[in-house]
């Protein structure tokens, strides 16, 4: 099993007091797999998703990557590894160029070789962005944005990916292409799990319902259907 989670338990202040977000949710993630997680805003989706990838401090529960406990893992490398990919892009002053190698000025992958110009144009052209890498980041529309984000987080080559939302900026072309990208993550051995609304494909072997703090099966598609739910 690629990723595997067990009794997570988060709870957040809210207004009223502490709110139970999490009350032990348990997932298995298998390698070659999509895995969607929907249910009504403020369910809790997007703080499943950064307590998988370990930025909940306070999250009870164990982790596990390849049957590694997380707890002999340090947080910095584990994300490396299990990757997340917020709704909002984060976005930094420079070019797309300085933003798609931002990851390779981290401490975390001191000594790597960054990608070339040339495997940068390549992945931008994968999710059909067509933007020079000169060009000022900043002034890239929203759903441009948020691609630069995605392709800089696949040139790291993580094994899991955590994505929330990662077509709801954009037009029908650009999330088909966002959707290939990812199908073709799982199909290369990654497990991927992905915040969903309103958008539907076919390429999740399983969906997965957040309502009161726990998940339930809503329905299995793909093409290994089948096995996803044994």
């Amino acid at each position: 099993m690629l990723l595997q989670a067990h009794d997570l338990v988060v709870v957040l202040a809210g207004d009223s007091g502490d709110v139970l977000v999490l009350n032990g949710i348990s997932l298995e993630l298998p390698a070659g797999t999509v895995t969607d997680v929907v249910g009504p805003s403020g369910s809790g989706k997007t703080t499943l998703l950064r307590a998988l990838a370990r930025l909940l401090p306070d999250a009870s529960g164990t982790l596990a990557l390849d049957g590694v406990s997380a707890d002999t893992i340090p947080g910095p490398l584990w994300r490396t590894a299990v990757a997340l990919l917020p709704q909002k892009p984060a976005i930094v002053d420079g070019s797309v160029r300085d933003n798609l190698l931002r990851p390779w000025s981290l401490k975390v992958r001191h000594g790597q070789t960054p990608p070339d110009d040339a495997a940068l144009r390549a992945a931008l052209d994968r999710v059909a962005l067509d933007a020079a890498l000169d060009r000022d980041a900043s002034r890239l529309s929203v759903g441009q944005q948020a691609r630069v984000a995605l392709v800089r987080t696949l040139l790291t080559r993580p094994r899991v990916l955590l994505l929330d939302e990662p077509d709801a900026a954009l037009d029908e072309l650009s999330a088909a292409a966002v959707s290939e990208l990812t199908r073709d993550f799982a199909q290369a051995g990654g497990a991927v799990v992905r915040v969903r609304h309103h958008r539907s494909d076919d390429i999740a072997h399983r969906r997965l319902r957040l309502v009161g703090g726990s998940l339930a099966e809503e329905h299995t598609s793909g093409p290994d259907s089948e096995e996803a739910t044994s």
